[in-house]
């Protein structure tokens, strides 16, 4: 029998991971929607990091994995200017500026969210948000109210030249935030989201100029908040400039769910004469 190249068991203990992963999904649904999925736990966890980190790409996957609600505060704003509320006029105002909204704003919007949407009882990413730390104290007030604590404070880490010809090529599906990159990632097909084929987008505030105003106002603002998290113990540290995949490890690494993944895998894939 020929030896198994090494790109093949790269390539099986890949495809275990995903088949594994997608069982315990089926296998949540079956116990019925309230329940928790199997083999994941609860996760209450912010994730930081500038315009273009890889937030868009990376929560998705924390929400999928997790069964936990994704609060992307950006997100939510720019549904309140498509609908052209007067919170959304107003917010339209400040981002196209490159501006951040108020602090009281965006803490009664995630206050409403925590407690009327269902997807956030088993947990939630959230993601622009605190942005202070005046949020982040907040934030730490209402969840001790209901006897919980964040888990994880995630700052997806990418140096600010790099992030130009990643924002300038973006291109966003408005309805389920999920984000592509005219060279990087690619749609499918042009200019249509690869899961509903919807039309998918270019933000206003997608180009440099405005990119240069809000990292400066995001390091500005944020720095002081990593510092807090830092103290705290939950923060941690995850390079960005890797491709996406790399990043998804560093983060299960973060979660404590990678050595989960290489010890269920690795009798599955010893089963088949592979090493874990």
């Amino acid at each position: 029998m020929a030896p198994i190249k090494d790109e093949t068991v790269e390539s099986l203990r890949d495809l275990v991971h995903k088949l594994e992963s997608r069982v315990q999904q089926l296998e949540a649904k079956i116990e019925g929607s309230g329940s928790q999925p199997v083999g994941s736990s609860s996760v209450r966890m912010i994730l930081m990091g500038p315009p273009g980190a890889g937030k868009g790409t990376q929560a998705p996957k924390i929400k999928e994995k997790y069964c936990a609600c994704h609060l992307a505060t950006g997100d939510m704003l720019r549904s309140q200017v498509a609908k052209k509320t007067a919170l959304g006029r107003e917010a339209k105002k400040i981002m196209d500026q490159g501006g951040l909204v108020s602090d009281e704003i965006m803490i009664n919007m995630i206050k409403g969210e925590l407690e009327n949407n269902r997807e956030c009882k088993q947990g939630f990413i959230l993601d622009g948000f605190p942005r202070t730390v005046a949020q982040a104290e907040r934030l730490d007030d209402m969840l001790q109210a209901k006897q919980q604590r964040l888990q994880h404070a995630v700052e997806l880490q990418i140096d600010d030249g790099l992030l130009v010809s990643r924002i300038t090529g973006r291109l966003i599906h408005p309805a389920s935030g999920r984000s592509y990159h005219k060279i990087f990632n690619p749609p499918k097909e042009t200019m249509k989201d690869d899961v509903t084929g919807e039309p998918l987008i270019q933000r206003s505030d997608d180009n440099a100029e405005t990119l240069k105003k809000r990292l400066g106002t995001y390091h500005e603002q944020t720095s002081p908040v990593v510092a807090y998290y830092q103290k705290t113990g939950i923060w941690k540290p995850v390079d960005a400039s890797q491709e996406p995949g790399q990043v998804w490890k560093s983060l299960l690494g973060v979660f404590g769910d990678d050595k989960k993944t290489s010890s269920t895998s690795g009798s599955l894939l010893s089963r088949i004469g592979l090493k874990g």
